[in-house]
């Protein structure tokens, strides 16, 4: 196993393969062994080296999985941003190489004070490391919680520990088992170490096993007919101002005779301010309230500030219902600009309609429709677990309204699908997805797709969700369990560490 452990070009460059594949475990491939096979590799190309060559390695395993997993990034960039593919390619190179560093910190942590002699701890200790690194990422900067290894397991054997700590609580377990497993298969343990690894690593697969027909919510009231709106406007006329009446009949039009319950179109379906849409808003209010239905629409909304107007990608309530909600995270970029002087009119990319949003306010009242408490996720916000499981312990029914235009047909799309599918098996609960051009669906309780309609079409996909109540363990104490045995696992193999660095003999 020699080849693992060369600190020079070969051993980074099968670092970077070793992350290139990380993204065949996810959506749309769904290959999930090759998820706890990467973090193998990755733990057996970090052996022996000095902290200086793991910072390097872990930096290429990270960029490898970012250029392969989110190169949907050049999509955007180039396609709507009508930058050069050079400069498109420039673009998105310089991005993944930076969040890359979320791999290279943790590596050279991982050699400089924390990988112990060959033993049982040292997989326990790299599973706590690698989920930190997913946490922080998701933190860090407003966070790119992106491409976690967890979310392979959605059709996998480690489903069932979801409702218990989430997508990291998988993490860990696959990142222990990718760990385990190269420990027993490179070092010469004795017997009884070998049997107490090998148990460790099969906790979290029994466990998962003895779970998987654990319910953990309970029905409320009866279930309720859905209409989700796709109405699949190209992203290059969707801000047009000319083509604004169009957007308002084909979506009106599309809905007016939905007899359903519930109604939903997708974020920013009303692509105007809600000050100018007041008269088409009021004739769908009292035509939905009048025949007992309700509507959910996304739409940019506006609020007085001291000094002009502060402007927020919203959904609000039609008819049988209540309620505004202004989306928290923001996607960089796209609905703000870091360093805006600077960036404003470089290239087009920069000055996307609707990129200078403002966060929505911390504490917002779940949006009320047909009696419900929908927790409402938009686009981007869906994909950060502790955020969507506050507002999902409030809730009965899950919510996400999206726009994937930017992103083509390219695997952006569906991997933003699969984590709201871990959104609704982390809560128990039922989620509606609406989107722009796909994928539009209806996600049950246990994450899987119980409908959908092909991304790129035009239509409405009607059925049926049921609200539900109880709170799974992970919407009660989110990811405060996991975070601190991580940071009790890292804290004592720091400790170890220096136990053996002052043990170690002194050469004369």
């Amino acid at each position: 196993m020699r080849v693992f452990v060369q600190p020079g070009l070969a051993g980074h460059g099968l670092a970077g393969l070793a992350g290139a594949i990380t993204p065949l475990a996810l959506a749309p491939f769904d290959i999930w062994p090759i998820a706890p096979l990467s973090i193998a590799l990755l733990y057996l190309l970090l052996q022996r080296l000095s902290p200086r060559q793991a910072l390097l390695r872990g930096w290429s395993y990270g960029l490898g999985a970012f250029l392969a997993g989110t190169s949907w990034i050049y999509v955007s960039i180039h396609d709507y941003g009508a930058a050069s593919p050079v400069l498109a390619g420039s673009l998105t190179f310089a991005f993944c190489a930076g969040v890359a560093l979320f791999f290279a910190l943790p590596a050279y942590l991982w050699a400089r004070w924390l990988r112990q002699a060959p033993g049982l701890f040292n997989p326990l200790a790299f599973a706590a490391l690698w989920v930190a690194q997913e946490m922080f990422r998701g933190w860090f900067l407003t966070g790119f919680p992106w491409l976690y290894s967890g979310y392979s397991q959605l059709a996998g054997p480690l489903a069932a520990l979801a409702p218990i700590g989430g997508v990291w609580l998988i993490s860990f377990a696959l990142a222990l088992t990718g760990a385990g497993l190269a420990e027993l298969c490179t070092r010469r343990h004795q017997p009884p170490a070998r049997f107490a690894i090998a148990g460790l690593l099969a906790l979290p697969w029994l466990a998962a096993l003895t779970l998987v027909n654990q319910q953990w919510t309970s029905p409320q009231g009866k279930p309720l007919s859905t209409s989700l709106v796709q109405g699949n406007i190209n992203q290059a006329m969707k801000w047009q101002p000319e083509e604004l009446t169009n957007t308002l009949r084909l979506y009106r039009d599309l809905s007016i005779n939905e007899e359903s319950d519930l109604i939903v179109w997708p974020e920013t379906a009303v692509p105007v301010l809600r000050d100018y849409a007041e008269g088409y808003l009021n004739e769908l209010d009292s035509l939905m309230a009048n025949s007992n239905r309700a509507l959910i629409t996304g739409i940019p909304l506006r609020e007085a500030a001291p000094h002009g107007w502060r402007y927020f990608n919203g959904i609000t309530v039609l008819g049988q219902g209540e309620g505004t909600y202004l989306k928290q995270k923001l996607v960089p970029f796209g609905e703000y600009v870091p360093l805006e002087d600077a960036l404003r009119g470089l290239i087009a990319f920069f000055d996307l309609p609707m990129s200078n949003f403002s966060r929505g306010h911390a504490e917002q009242t779940l949006p009320l429709a047909q009696g419900q408490r929908l927790a409402s996720y938009i686009c981007y916000e869906v994909v950060y677990p502790d955020f969507a499981a506050r507002l999902a312990a409030d809730s009965s029914l899950l919510l996400t309204v999206s726009n994937d235009a930017w992103f083509g047909d390219s695997i952006g799309p569906l991997q933003h699908l699969q984590m709201a599918q871990m959104r609704a098996l982390e809560a128990g609960r039922w989620m509606l997805r609406a989107t722009n051009t796909g994928v539009t669906a209806l996600i049950d309780p246990q994450g899987r797709i119980a409908q959908r309609i092909p991304s790129f079409t035009q239509g409405v996909l009607r059925g049926a969700v049921q609200p539900m109540q109880g709170l799974t363990p992970y919407l009660r104490w989110q990811s405060w369990p996991l975070s601190l045995l991580c940071l009790g696992i890292l804290g004592f193999a720091a400790f170890r560490r220096q136990r053996e660095a002052l043990d170690e003999p002194v050469a004369a």
